[in-house]
């Protein structure tokens, strides 16, 4: 695995914490959008991370028909089969829509890597009462529960 880890904010609140620990005890299942084919972005190495903890990752990407070694999606509608967590790595104005897209196709939960906020994609993940963290890095809060 390449890349560097991904920067850690403040430390999670309680609440935070607790939604961690719920997505990460019941998450099998990841659809990574804005997976990448480059082991240098955090697209790429993360998700990798994930997959090496025993996650079955799954690549949303309309640039990209293969990532870590398996087929490429270019929608999470075209996705087969459940997901559990959608993990994002797109910028914040396309995190709404994906959110949306994560509640149609039945996901329990969204994952707005290091960096990345939207209040909008925030509401409409806790009026649909999916579980929700923004601004985390996937992989270090699942080393740091390790």
């Amino acid at each position: 695995m390449s890349g560097q880890a991904c920067p850690m904010p403040t430390p999670p609140s309680e609440d935070e914490n607790a939604t961690i620990e719920r997505i990460l005890e019941h998450t099998h299942r990841i659809a990574v959008v804005g997976a990448s084919d480059d082991d240098v972005k955090p697209g790429n190495f993360v998700p990798a991370y994930m997959m090496s903890q025993g996650y079955e990752v799954i690549g949303v990407n309309p640039n990209h028909d293969e990532v870590f070694g398996k087929t490429c999606y270019p929608s999470l509608q075209a996705v087969p089969g459940k997901i559990d967590l959608v993990n994002v790595f797109r910028r914040p104005l396309a995190c709404a829509e994906v959110t949306k897209q994560a509640i149609a196709i039945g996901a329990r939960g969204v994952w707005l890597q290091s960096g990345i906020t939207n209040p909008e994609a925030k509401r409409i993940a806790a009026e649909a009462g999916i579980d929700y963290i923004e601004n985390r890095c996937l992989m270090v809060e699942h080393r740091r529960r390790k």
